[in-house]
């Protein structure tokens, strides 16, 4: 019970941050939301495992992939606010959070290998938490939040192209999305 309690609160700050992109299907914030809600479903049915046999060999995964996580988080956020010349207000894209509201491409350090840090970190968080304890709904979760992180990057890529131009469309030439040299 305490469980569902906790989703429905999160999910509500969840929705209060999301409120305007999920009335735009085609933004990437409206499939960022649902990346978010199958990660907090698998964090909250994977929370009991947490510390459980700690030196299991899925364990050891989880807690790679979780600690990895933060290392695409930390030079995309540090790339994006000293490189990106975020706005308070950019044309054309009312639904972008604070720190997306960049107006410089940022193309050097993590994103001259991959296009998509935070995402990258998502997808490395998710998997993190799903490697914490094997379900049957943990698998339809990861995967969907796997499916829902690439559907947000796709989005996201069509609002950069439009608002960068020719730019961003040789920039996703030369990077891969969220794995360098491979995808």
């Amino acid at each position: 019970m305490a469980q569902w309690i906790l989703f429905a609160l999160i999910s509500t700050a969840l929705i209060a941050i999301s409120w305007k992109s999920l009335s735009h299907p085609r933004s990437h914030g409206f499939h960022r939301f649902f990346a978010w809600e199958c990660i907090l479903g698998l964090f909250l049915l994977n929370i009991k495992y947490w510390f459980r046999d700690p030196f299991a060999w899925n364990q050891i995964i989880a807690w790679l992939l979780l600690f990895g996580s933060l290392v695409p988080l930390a030079f995309g956020v540090h790339a994006l606010r000293t490189r990106g010349k975020t706005v308070e207000k950019r044309e054309g894209d009312p639904n972008l959070l604070a720190f997306e509201k960049t107006t410089q491409l940022v193309t050097d350090g993590i994103y001259k290998y991959i296009r998509h840090p935070l995402y990258c970190s998502l997808l490395l968080l998710a998997w993190g938490i799903f490697f914490k304890s094997f379900s049957l709904p943990g698998v339809f979760l990861v995967i969907a939040a796997t499916l829902f992180l690439t559907a947000t990057a796709k989005a996201d890529e069509a609002e950069c192209v439009q608002f960068f131009g020719i730019q961003y469309a040789e920039y996703m030439r030369t990077t891969k999305m969220f794995i360098p040299f491979t995808f």
